[in-house]
């Protein structure tokens, strides 16, 4: 089995859309990072690969991530398209590259992408998708390169509010 978790970026500054790249997390964006990362951690989630929109608030949320889960932050590897707004197409090609000892991937994006993603890499999504929201999803395959849409299922989606 492989799993994708999918992770919008944490709340974000409201102001500063003139350098929108550059936008950089709330302190209650980095209290949501930490408990859902923390939340994570207690479930025994690890992360074998990380991949993040290289924009500021989504890097800063990765890093609190890589710090609770064990994950070195230099070895992100950081994907431009995600901050542009990659297809599913574009994500699946991107996901279906990774190594095959690696069995969860984590993604870290911006809305409204990360909605599409999730929604079209399943049969059925009917979730919000707030800020700091994480989406499991899992792939009963044995190589990545057969991940494909509509063939994961949710496993579980943690959201800051109802945590």
């Amino acid at each position: 089995m492989k799993r994708v978790i999918i992770v919008r970026h944490a709340k974000s500054v409201p102001y500063g859309y003139d350098d929108d790249f550059r936008r950089d997390l709330t302190d209650r964006g980095i209290d949501d990072a930490n408990k859902i990362s923390l939340r994570l951690k207690e479930m025994g989630v690890t992360a074998g690969l990380m991949i993040a929109s290289p924009a500021t608030r989504t890097m800063h949320t990765a890093r609190i991530f890589c710090k609770n889960l064990g994950y070195k932050y230099e070895t992100i590897r950081q994907e431009p398209a995600f901050y542009e707004g990659a297809s599913t197409q574009d994500f699946i090609d991107l996901i279906q590259q990774s190594p095959d000892d690696v069995q969860t991937v984590f993604v870290f994006g911006h809305n409204p992408s990360v909605y599409y993603l999730v929604y079209n890499l399943v049969k059925y999504f009917n979730a919000d998708m707030p800020t700091c929201s994480t989406v499991a999803l899992d792939f009963e395959v044995e190589k990545w390169a057969d991940v494909s849409a509509r063939g994961g299922k949710v496993a579980f989606q943690l959201v800051p509010k109802s945590m």
